[in-house]
């Protein structure tokens, strides 16, 4: 009894995890709908996105530093000793009160300071086109992405049709083997080699179904999706090519890494001139009211000043800050140099891998036509015992591979 109620509780289990999964329904997708989606809902986009807010609260925290400055403080404190002087009665005057207390209200605001606040203010204003084109690197890698790993599924759903195709082939010719073994035309050898030639169908089959898998598991995570998916095949054609120096020009104007290194040297500018702004003086004006306990010499007042502090020897330490930012700008110059040299030649290869990809693709069906002319004659004079299964194994295998 007990082993027929365990039995009885896997078959429950079994059937519910069964339902949960066709439960599952399955998303279709056409790549329009991918893109579109990834933009949407893909993390690293998100991410990126999020990016800018930082740059823009960077660049609202600098504009702080040249705003006034509020602030109330205050104290209370308990001395040893009470201290007056005047004499006794109402002549009196305390100075130093057991008790004391005084509070401050106090207003600063900068007024020159070298520039240094500006240039950083300009520096963040570029931080936060930084992070614009960020985000625009980041949408256009994850849409590449999606695109390449959609067309991944597509190609792999064909080549899961052509290792169909295959096994049929091999189930033919297997068929006609076993035949001619039946009527004493063959030995069982030319059994064995159509039944392997059928195991390795099936086996590239398996391998097939993983690639696919392999896609659609990336796809699901560039796409947050949670389930099955299946996608259709593109049907509008590709725009036409433009002209290899169209393709650089756009490419050394257009593409965001370009656009981050140019602004990085307009950055790494800013910053010699920000370093720079410690040789000038710094001003402020101070402001404030003060109310206190203690009536000497008031116990009330106000007051304003301006303070400045010029630096006259700093032990080389802006000539060092100086010379640094300057290597730094020459870092950014040759990077964005090297940036638009990478956009050229990845045009220039692009270009050939695709000029590469259409010759290859007309001898591929121009191959196929051939190799189906030759299995379609080869298995006809195997049938007709006028060729050996050789010659038909050799055939098959070239039609499969040119498929």
């Amino acid at each position: 009894m007990k082993l027929i109620r365990s039995r009885l509780i896997l078959l429950t289990l079994f059937c519910a995890a069964t339902a949960t999964a066709s439960a599952q329904t399955q998303t279709t997708l056409t790549l329009e709908d991918a893109l579109r989606r990834a933009l949407e809902v893909n993390k690293s986009i998100g991410s990126a996105r999020e990016e800018i807010d930082v740059a823009e609260a960077q660049r609202d925290f600098l504009v702080s530093a040249v705003l006034p400055r509020i602030s109330l403080g205050g104290d209370l404190t308990r001395n040893s000793l009470e201290q007056s002087f005047g004499g006794d009665g109402a002549d009196s005057v305390v100075i130093l009160p057991r008790n004391d207390w005084a509070y401050r209200l106090t207003l600063s605001q900068p007024i020159f300071a070298g520039r240094r606040e500006f240039r950083a203010y300009s520096q963040a204003k570029i931080g936060v086109e930084n992070a614009r084109e960020g985000t625009r690197a980041a949408e256009d890698g994850t849409l590449l992405r999606v695109a390449s790993n959609y067309l991944a599924v597509v190609n792999a759903d064909r080549r899961v049709d052509v290792e169909n195709r295959n096994i049929a082939l091999a189930e033919r010719r297997f068929t006609q083997a076993q035949a001619f073994y039946e009527a004493g035309e063959v030995t069982r050898v030319d059994v064995l080699r159509a039944e392997t030639a059928r195991k390795a169908a099936q086996r590239l089959l398996a391998v097939a179904n993983q690639q696919r898998e392999h896609a659609i598991t990336r796809l699901r995570t560039d796409l947050v999706i949670d389930g099955p998916i299946a996608v259709t095949a593109p049907e509008r054609p590709l725009p036409t090519l433009p002209s290899e120096a169209d393709l650089i020009a756009r490419a050394t104007t257009s593409r965001a890494d370009i656009d981050i290194a140019e602004n990085n040297v307009r950055i790494a500018a800013l910053e010699v001139q920000k370093q720079r702004g410690y040789w000038f003086p710094t001003v402020t004006f101070d402001g404030g009211f003060v109310q206190q306990k203690t009536a000497f010499p008031t116990d009330q007042y106000s007051y304003g000043a301006i303070r400045f502090n010029v630096p006259i020897f700093q032990a080389g330490e802006v000539l060092a800050r100086v010379a640094g930012a300057r290597s730094r700008e020459r870092q950014a110059e040759l990077a964005l140099e090297e940036a638009k040299l990478v956009a050229r030649e990845d045009v220039r290869r692009a270009l050939a891998d695709l000029r590469s990809s259409e010759i290859g693709l007309q001898l591929a069906n121009e191959q196929l036509e051939a190799a189906q002319a030759e299995y379609e004659q080869a298995f006809e004079l195997y049938r007709a015992q006028e060729a050996t299964s050789l010659d038909l194994a050799a055939s098959e295998t070239s039609l499969a591979d040119a498929r």
